[in-house]
Parts: C-alpha cells; structure tokens; sequence
C-alpha cells in the first residue's frame, strides 16, 4: 500500500516530508516538516520570516480549510511622525538578462511575517506528530548542511545584490571563498538552535517571546517599522475554500483576498463551454484559445480588483458577459483586439510543496518571501522578508498600507476532487504566471489525459500586455500561425523558471500516486511504499 507521496521545490524538501510519511504521519505532517527544511534546501528562494497559504483536504469526511499566514502590513501602534528617521528602506536593480526589475529591500521592507505562526497553527490543527518532530528534518540539515545547487546557485546569482548587500548574509551564503556558488554547503547553527527552542516553546517565541525581542531590537537600532504589537497581535486566518466546478470536478483554491484562485476559476468558467480534449495540443487553435481565456480573465479581473467579492466575479451573468465577448473574438480571428491592462507583478521567490499520503487527504502549500530583505537578524540565522519593497504590490506608493491589514498575493495552493474523492494537488511559484502555470497543468491533467508528469512538464504560455510567451517545446507551425494572426510572440529558446514551478501531486483514475516535481524549478517527488 502507498503511504503517500510529495512534490517539492529540492530533493532534500521532499526527502523531509517522505520521512513523515515512513512514520505513519499524515500529509500534514509531511508538508509541514518539508516546509520548514525548504528553509535550508532552497534558502534563495523561502525563508522562515515569510507567509504564505496552505490548502488541506481531510478525506474521512470530505473537510477542507484554507489556512491564511501571509504577511500584514505593520506599523501597529506608531503614528507617522513616531516612525524612524533614516528609514532603512533602498532600492537594488535585478538583472533578469532582457529585462531589469528594482527592489527595494533593508528592514523597512519587512512585512508582519507569518508562516512560523502558520505552520504552528496547521501542524497542531490536523497534524498528528508534535511540532517538535516535524521539526527535526529542518534542524538536522541546518547542522549538517544541504548544498545550494545549480538551482539554488542561479537563483543567488539572480539576486545577488540582495545576497551580497550585507557581511552577514554573505557569510551565510558562503563569502568569500564559496560565495552562492553550487557546491557551497549552506550550514545555519544558529536558525538550528532557534527551530530546537520552537519545538519546545512553540510559536510565541517568534511572537512574544526571545526571538521576538531579537526581532524588533534589530528593526528599532537599524529604521524598520515592525512593533510589539504587530507581532503580538498577527493572527492565522483559516477560511473557507473558494470552490468552482470544471466538467465532473471540483475546484478548491484560494479564496479573496488573494487574486489568483479567482482568476483561474474564472478562466475554467469561461473555458467549461469548449471542448478542449478535441483540441490537438499545442495546435494554434489550442494555443490561441489558451491566449484568447487569459485575455479576457484579464479583462474581467478589474471587477475583481474593484468588488474584492469572488461570487459578485464568478456569477453567471458577470461569466456570460465575458464569455459572449471571447466567443465573438475567436470567431473574428486576426482583427483588433482590446488592450489588457498591465497587472501588478508578484513575488518572484516562492516555492511550492504538494502531498498526498496514503488515507487521501491532501495539501497544497506555498510560501514565499519576496526576494529576502537583505539581512540576517543577530543571533538568529533568520531572514525575513521583504514584501513591503515590492512596487507593484504597492500602487498606491511605499509604506502607504494600512497596518495590521493582509497584504494580496496571487499564491493559488490548488485542490482538485472528484466526488468528494482526491485527484490533484497542485501550486506554483512565478508570480504573475502562478495562474496560468496551474491553469495549464489542470488542463493538461483532465482535459487531456495526460499522466501528471506530462501534465507539469509540457511545455506552457502566459499572456499579459498583449504579448504572448511562448515557452520552448511547441512546434513552429504553430507559433508562425499565431503570429500570423495578428500576434506579438515571444518564443524563449529554452525551458525557464520564468512559466513557474507547479510541484503536484494526484491520484489517477486506476488509483496509481503520481507526483511530478516541476524540472523549471528543480523539483523533485519521492513515493512511499
């Protein structure tokens, strides 16, 4: 019999939740001791003083809950003229090779982190081992050593004036000798002794308690706006599931505040009239229908941004309007088409972890933060966030939130059943292309019977500014049509993290554990036996 399966962003990561599973834990346990060794398996991509969402399905009686720990806007307590003067807030450039994007980054870019709360909050709700087990797999590797990788490598590259803006968080990460380079064996003794404490003290460490001080002693001496009362007051939200129906499935993702469960509901919504699965794929039919649903969700998603109410976006009528309007312009091929407004990008570092254990229950978590803020706090080996140093999560300028308010993300943690029965887990990192990274797999998995490896690893698109990325792997018959059509493509030359990094896990009609590590993100699956 299979005791379950796991899907994550490093070998080592999924390696951590599978020891839960030998044990006879449950997928809870799995996911949450996976998460708590991304910290070290993918230390350029998750860190602890981040957020995130979680989704878990119990199978004995068809529950789910969407479990909310993603950051808060702080400042709690202060009015403006209290904040501090110099604030520790300044921009670095990341050269992404044809584009460049600004970050901002130093500890006024620090939001409420929430996961530490958030993985407490989940393991003590619907895991069956104590926090203190789970922990062990995260503790044993930050004593030992988990190599960056190639992965890892490029990703620090990437970053690299992030990594290299502070003596501390270059030592981490190997300076002088061994900077962020693959082979570096990233060690953190200090985040080892904090995880221990956690296991006995639990959460008001982080939020309370030492490390809490540690925490706003560093934010006070150096310009940062986090407070006593910021993380005194963070709170988990767990919340009901958004739901939608696709063909003979059911969809739960994440509801509002979050944007990116809504929009892909709403792209299944539209795409429920077409026969998909008598589309060739990767034909330019199946390709210009993909284009043409992302459009229009485009499109749509200003009511969403507006109303923030997912059953005002997903109503029939609010639907049928825009379906009308995609049926009428995939019957008029090649004329004009309606400019979509530019949507705010996202965290580009996020990682994702799928499992399904061998009772049929099932999660989908996804964690993220930011592009880390530069430092590490002392004593501590933790490094926080930098959500608040995200332009575009900020439109209405830098540090203008309302504090205590949950910041939106486009985070998706996916769950697909099947009269009440598991089928698919799935999530993504990629900011923006979160949505159509999903979408795409979902699509690949029902519609067209692809097995769940086939499914994440096909090649994919996105759509946004009216320009289409095509991903390499389709065939040029295809793109010429496109292009042909009247569209402005982007063919990439390569597979790219850039289309995201959809780790997922299912269960096929025949009852057989799949589980594909998506390879753009160097993921990686173990099945236990």
């Amino acid at each position: 019999m299979t005791k379950g399966i796991i899907a994550a962003g490093s070998a080592y990561t999924a390696e951590a939740g599978a020891e839960m599973l030998r044990e006879g834990g449950n997928a809870v346990d799995a996911a949450v001791a996976a998460t708590f060794a991304s910290f070290m398996a993918e230390p350029t991509l998750v860190a602890p003083g981040g957020g995130g969402f979680a989704l878990a399905f119990r199978q004995s009686d068809a529950r789910s809950w969407l479990y909310d720990f993603f950051v808060d806007f702080p400042g709690r307590g202060l009015t403006p003229e209290q904040w501090p003067h110099p604030l520790d807030f300044y921009a670095v450039t990341v050269d992404y090779g044809p584009a460049h994007q600004v970050f901002h980054i130093g500890r006024a870019s620090v939001a409420t982190p929430g996961l530490i709360a958030g993985l407490c909050r989940l393991q003590g709700d619907l895991g069956r081992f104590p926090l203190s087990r789970v922990l062990e797999p995260a503790i044993h590797y930050a004593r030992h050593g988990v190599p960056i990788g190639n992965f890892g490598a490029y990703v620090g590259e990437l970053l690299y004036d992030i990594f290299a803006s502070d003596e501390a968080i270059e030592h981490l990460f190997g300076a002088p000798d061994q900077f962020l380079r693959p082979d570096f064996l990233y060690k953190n003794h200090a985040l080892a002794d904090v995880l221990e404490r956690l296991g006995k003290e639990g959460p008001d460490l982080f939020y309370r308690g030492e490390i809490a001080e540690a925490i706003l002693a560093d934010q006070r001496k150096y310009g940062g706006l986090l407070t006593r009362e910021d993380l005194e007051s963070y709170r988990v939200l767990v919340r009901e599931p958004l739901r939608q129906r696709y063909r003979n499935y059911e969809l739960l993702t994440n509801p509002p505040p979050s944007r990116g469960g809504a929009l892909i509901a709403f792209s299944l919504a539209l795409l429920e009239e077409y026969a998909v699965a008598g589309i060739p794929f990767g034909s330019a039919t199946h390709l210009e229908l993909l284009t043409e649903v992302m459009r229009q969700t485009n499109l749509a998603r200003q009511t969403f941004e507006i109303t923030q109410d997912a059953t005002t976006f997903l109503a029939a009528e609010h639907v049928y309007e825009h379906a009308t309007e995609l049926a009428r312009r995939l019957h008029h091929r090649g004329r004009h088409h309606p400019e979509t407004p530019p949507p705010p990008r996202e965290h580009q570092n996020t990682s994702h972890i799928s499992v399904l254990d061998g009772e049929g229950n099932l999660i989908a978590l996804t964690t993220t933060a930011g592009e880390t803020p530069g430092f590490v706090v002392p004593g501590t080996g933790l490094i926080l966030n930098n959500i608040l140093g995200e332009a575009d999560l900020h439109p209405d300028g830098f540090l203008r939130g309302a504090p205590g308010k949950r910041i939106g993300s486009m985070m998706a943690p996916t769950l697909v059943l099947k009269a009440r029965e598991p089928v698919l887990a799935v999530g993504s990192g990629g900011a923006n292309r979160i949505r159509s990274a999903i979408l795409q797999v979902i699509l690949n998995y029902i519609d067209f019977h692809m097995d769940l490896y086939h499914a994440v690893e096909a090649p994919r698109i996105h759509f946004e500014q009216n320009t289409l990325q095509i991903e390499h792997g389709f065939g040029m018959e295809a793109v010429e049509k496109l292009q042909k059509w009247g569209y402005d493509v982007t063919v990439w030359p390569t597979r790219h993290m850039f289309f995201g990094g959809a780790h997922s896990v299912g269960r096929s009609p025949a009852g057989y554990y799949e589980g594909a590590g998506d390879s753009r993100r160097a993921g990686a699956v173990v099945r236990v036996i």
